[in-house]
């Protein structure tokens, strides 16, 4: 089994960069440790953790997306609702808190959720964002917890992974077949050019 370590980066979009890294590196405090572009496009990378970055295309165009409460149901098309991203304590819940409102970007109540304590906002671009810090004692990563009162079938399944409900992979590429295309950052530690 495929054994992950972070979120690598989350990849979302800007009208705007300059503000986006004003909110994201000043605001926030993430370092900003890459910037891919050229005109017409560009790609930074903000530092979340040692292991998780997010990141943003600038496209000209891009206008902020309308606010949306975070969780609400919709119809039709649709592909994401809110991030969420983990604090170390409560008081650096309730520091970002009011870093945020100070910066007059309107937040949320502090929401007890049972397992974590939450804060919700909106980044510059309107993108929803939700800052949580785990209640001491209530690890769902180490004591899963379903409460649904109508769970599905695939649900009961259990907290863990069952990879035979997929086929399995019959002819992997081998070593001598793999190979690695440069792309839109590589110029920047290997010389190379995206073509």
């Amino acid at each position: 089994m495929v054994r992950f370590n972070g979120v690598n980066h989350l990849a979302m979009a800007t009208g705007d960069m300059d503000r986006t890294i004003r909110f994201w590196r000043d605001l926030l405090g993430m370092r900003l440790v890459a910037g891919l572009g050229r005109p017409g496009y560009r790609h930074y990378f903000f530092q979340l953790s040692d292991t998780d970055l997010v990141a943003f295309f600038e496209w000209s165009g891009v206008k902020p997306m309308a606010k949306k409460d975070h969780g609400r149901p919709v119809s039709g098309p649709f592909i994401f609702d809110h991030v969420s991203f983990g604090l170390e304590s409560e008081d650096e819940l309730w520091e970002l808190k009011d870093r945020l409102e100070a910066a007059g970007f309107s937040v949320s109540d502090v929401i007890d959720h049972g397992f974590i304590h939450s804060i919700y906002s909106f980044d510059p671009n309107g993108i929803p964002i939700e800052f949580s810090v785990n209640v001491q004692g209530r690890d769902i990563r180490k004591t899963p917890t379903v409460v649904d009162v109508n769970p599905s079938e695939v649900t009961l399944e259990g907290s863990e992974p069952l990879p035979d409900k997929w086929p399995t992979v019959k002819t992997r590429t081998p070593r001598s077949a793999r190979i690695t295309y440069p792309g839109a950052g590589s110029e920047l530690f290997h010389g190379k050019k995206e073509t």
